[in-house]
């Protein structure tokens, strides 16, 4: 097996030195044209050194910018004509806007809670604002000098306010944590930062005259396409949909063509106008806001997610277009002032999240923990970023120094993001007793004397938690008045508390917090949590620390692995669920009830007694 990898590795290196050698002007020589010559060395350079970030654990994303960096005019300028791949950059740029605007459904952002709405509306300018005055400091104090140009602070502030989409999604994907409390507000805030980077590109035209009717005028045009744009959509496209859904495959076909004819009508605007009321005035909106709005009309057709599934694998292929075109575009490190403009961005992005990001969520609902720790997981440059300053250099506002030092210091808070998502809990601990004195302390217990003398105590509130208070509330609501819940989501405790059961604030992994909330006193003790979503404890240990404090309480706690099982009934628990075995085991019945010809029965007979699933009223969703 070794002498294998030793083969396979020098293969590689082989095959890189071979192409190295290639000059530019070979290209014209072989069988193949320009074009895709230079998409070809584009995507073998981007998936070699994909492979090898996968293996280092290093996000994609960054493979795809040294891809570009290699294969440029900086590295060994195998591309014969950057500009193919510009052009190619240019459709990954409009997919990629095009499906971040399906994905934006101005409904659920309505329906979002007090935390997400105002830290969203917020969060984003008061970071520009930060940055800005950080880079005015700078060069007050004479260390800026290389942040002078006209635009350099405000651009600044827009590059460290937003978070990267891709890689917080995907590192919350990877733990399956998108359904927890941090996983939400993580999720919710990344939409406003996409609104707020869409108003940035909007007005970014812009910035050299700032006059009041110049972007009044630009935000015209945008209203105005959107205005055409639902006006389409309502007429035309859901009933088109409805005859492509036919056949699956022109799904993507009539997506496509949606995008590209909202590009086109935004486009001609400044014609339009001119021709229907001889308005001679700057309407035309560009192809990247364009398809956003494209997309935006259409994310609430109930093909929305065909649409996401089908489009996003071309998608896939023009952004690591994107990314190695942006890579290309990085200029020969002449300044060595370079990587201290990429270490400062990752700095003061850093330094954001704990000034703007975790009291603007402790403010507005959230515990000290749930802030912290989703501050922490947002602290990295934005792709979008690395998107603003692309349209910034080709507007003249960015110089090259500054559009490397981005590229560079998205790398760096790139590499840091693993690192910080798996250690944000481990942070939170250290930094806990600091915001503490800070002026951030936890919410109170709220300790009343009803919940001290608490009969069943429910360790945990997530998904499984929700359902059995909401079977227990529709079967025994006499037993609600004898529950406590102990949970550190402080968002969900009045909710808990009208339905008639006790809450008090409390973290698990503290055994203080758990020998003080009335478990000494509980008959039985139910630990809701698994371990996948437990965080400085497991189900085994919490179980022993139960034990500890009430030897005669009846321990009922859950598994996720058969020997997990094993060791939680070893460390004192009464009986131990697992939540994929009573799944298997419904479905068995389903199975059955289904070859036997009776699953119309069987659901009627579940309605009848549980009531319709889609009518359940739970504090979660």
């Amino acid at each position: 097996m070794r002498s294998v990898r030793v083969i396979s590795r020098y293969s590689m290196a082989v095959v890189i030195a071979c192409l190295t050698g290639i000059a530019p002007a070979h290209a014209a020589g072989t069988a193949l044209t320009p074009l895709v010559y230079d998409i070809g060395i584009s995507l073998f350079a981007a998936s070699l050194l994909a492979i090898l970030f996968a293996r280092l654990r290093i996000p994609s994303i960054a493979a795809f910018l040294v891809a570009g960096i290699l294969v440029g005019p900086v590295g060994f300028k195998l591309i014969t004509d950057p500009k193919n791949i510009d052009t190619i950059a240019e459709l990954g740029f409009i997919l990629l806007l095009f499906m971040i605007g399906i994905e934006i459904d101005v409904r659920k952002i309505a329906r979002s809670g007090k935390m997400i709405i105002v830290s969203g509306i917020l969060q984003y300018p008061l970071t520009v604002v930060f940055g800005f005055l950080v880079v005015k400091a700078l060069i007050w104090i004479g260390l800026g000098t290389v942040l002078s140009g006209p635009y350099d602070a405000l651009y600044f502030g827009i590059f460290i306010a937003g978070s990267s989409t891709l890689l917080v999604v995907k590192m919350f994907q990877e733990n399956y944590e998108l359904d927890t409390e941090s996983g939400h507000l993580s999720l919710g805030i990344l939409v406003f930062q996409d609104i707020w980077a869409i108003i940035v590109l909007t007005l970014q035209p812009t910035f050299d005259s700032p006059e009041i009717m110049t972007v009044l005028v630009s935000l015209s045009g945008m209203i105005l396409l959107i205005g055409l744009s639902y006006i389409l959509a309502k007429a035309v496209v859901t009933r088109a949909f409805k005859w492509l859904a036919k056949e699956p495959q022109m799904i993507f076909v009539g997506a496509i063509g949606w995008c590209f004819t909202i590009v086109f009508l935004g486009s001609s605007l400044d014609n339009l106008a001119h021709m229907l009321f001889d308005f001679d005035m700057t309407l035309s909106v560009g192809s990247g806001m364009s398809a956003l709005i494209a997309g935006m009309t259409i994310a609430a057709l109930p093909y929305s997610r065909d649409i996401i599934g089908k489009v996003g694998i071309v998608r896939d292929f023009f952004i690591v277009l994107f990314f190695v075109g942006l890579g290309m575009s990085v200029p020969a490190l002449d300044n060595m002032l370079v990587p201290v403009i990429a270490v400062a961005l990752a700095f003061f992005s850093l330094l954001s999240r704990q000034i703007i990001f975790f009291p603007l969520f402790y403010a507005t609902g959230g515990d000290q923990r749930l802030a912290q720790v989703t501050a922490i997981r947002l602290a990295q440059l934005s792709e979008f970023g690395l998107v603003i300053a692309y349209l910034g250099s080709q507007l003249g506002h960015v110089s090259g120094d500054l559009s490397s030092a981005i590229i560079f210091g998205f790398v760096l808070t790139a590499l840091l993001t693993p690192l910080l998502y798996r250690n944000a809990h481990s942070l939170y601990g250290f930094m806990a007793p600091i915001l503490r004195k800070c002026g951030f302390p936890e919410p109170s217990e709220g300790v009343t004397e009803a919940e001290g003398d608490a009969e069943i105590v429910l360790l945990g509130f997530h998904r499984v938690a929700s359902s059995l208070l909401h079977e227990i509330s529709e079967n025994r609501p006499e037993l609600l008045k004898k529950i406590l819940v102990i949970d550190f989501n402080v968002q969900i405790h009045p909710a808990i508390r009208r339905m008639g059961a006790s809450v008090r604030y409390g973290d698990l992994a503290s055994e203080q917090t758990l020998s003080h909330a009335g478990i000494d006193k509980a008959k039985v003790v139910v630990a809701t949590i698994p371990d996948d979503i437990l965080r400085g404890i497991t189900n085994q240990k919490l179980v022993q620390v139960i034990r500890q404090i009430n030897p005669e309480a009846v321990i009922i706690s859950n598994a996720e692995q058969p020997l997990s099982a094993k060791d939680v009934y070893d460390s004192g628990a009464d009986y131990v669920y697992m939540g994929r075995v009573n799944t298997a085991r419904a479905l068995d019945e389903i199975i059955e009830r289904t070859l036997d010809g009776t699953l119309h029965d069987f659901r009627e007979e579940q309605e009848e007694k549980h009531g319709k699933s889609h009518e359940r009223s739970e504090i979660l969703d």
